[in-house]
């Protein structure tokens, strides 16, 4: 089984955490660590022999355009993940469609390619925008992974599906979710972020195990470059819930993703995307029929 590996681009300043802590208008007096971080996880793909999905900012892309070609350069795949990290469910759908083009305009007129994917930030497409799968269709986007199906303080549609769907019966747009797992009646979050950090790599390792062996579907997993930097700032104003959210685990990650590059098959998310709609097209026909 190939699952899909995915890195959300954005700087350690405009992460949610700190939303309500650090001023948007401030970011680019801020120390910029985004374009070593990326180098970091490039070289440690490398050395995996793995590919990926690189959701990026159109903030960062703007800024970094050498970044951007360097992760065309090494095989990934590039795609959008929102101008400047707005939470869909805070815009309206006009201002929505401005931020996809604006992000998709930075990210291809930097490294000279079509984007068709897209990432909300936060995983912030839930049951309060059903607006936006047909604004992402109209800008030709061919998937989304913007739904976190479980219930949780900072984001989460519990009642979404968990695996890909189609979210619009008139159109191909496939939304592939961010993996959970379902164990004595729960439903964990396991596809990465704080979640791989802070638990213990075996957790990861017997999730993923269970979606590829008992459920027959891929992970999709996701990862920030921040959380390969245990250098960066820190920020004493931040809540201390925040602060442990966004802290804890960093010095660990490098040698977890060596761990879990090697213990699992990977690729970018447009390939195991074009897998799932394979998979979902003999259902679309039969509904047809």
């Amino acid at each position: 089984m190939v699952n899909a590996l995915s890195v959300d681009v954005e700087e350690w300043f405009q992460v949610g955490a700190f939303e309500r802590t650090i001023d948007r208008a401030d970011w680019d007096a801020l120390a910029s660590r985004v374009a070593d971080n990326c180098g970091q996880v490039i070289d440690l793909f490398a050395a995996a022999g793995v590919r990926a999905t690189f959701f990026t900012l159109g903030w960062v892309a703007a800024r970094h355009p050498a970044l951007i070609r360097r992760i065309h350069a090494a095989g990934h795949e590039l795609a959008s993940h929102g101008w400047a990290h707005a939470r869909v469910f805070t815009l309206d759908p006009a201002a929505f469609a401005r931020d996809l083009a604006d992000s998709r305009k930075a990210i291809e007129d930097a490294a000279g390619v079509a984007i068709t994917g897209y990432r909300a930030p936060s995983f912030s497409i839930d049951q309060r925008t059903p607006w936006a799968y047909p604004v992402l269709a109209e800008q030709g986007f061919v998937y989304s992974s913007s739904v976190a199906p479980i219930a949780h303080d900072h984001y989460g549609w519990r009642e979404a599906p968990r695996f890909a769907f189609r979210p619009l019966p008139d159109h191909p747009l496939v939304e592939v979710p961010v993996t959970t797992v379902e164990a004595l009646g729960r439903r964990m979050a396991a596809g990465g972020g704080g979640f791989f950090r802070v638990l213990p790599y075996g957790f990861s390792r017997w999730a993923i195990s269970q979606v590829n062996t008992v459920e027959q579907r891929p992970a999709i997993f996701y990862f920030h470059p921040w959380e390969v930097d245990p250098e960066q700032p820190r920020v004493a104003a931040a809540p201390l819930r925040s602060r442990l959210r966004h802290y804890t685990g960093l010095g660990a990650m490098a040698g977890k993703l060596r761990r879990l590059t090697a213990d699992f098959a990977w690729e970018r998310m447009d390939r195991v995307v074009a897998a799932e709609v394979a998979r979902l097209e003999p259902a679309r026909l039969a509904l047809a029929a």
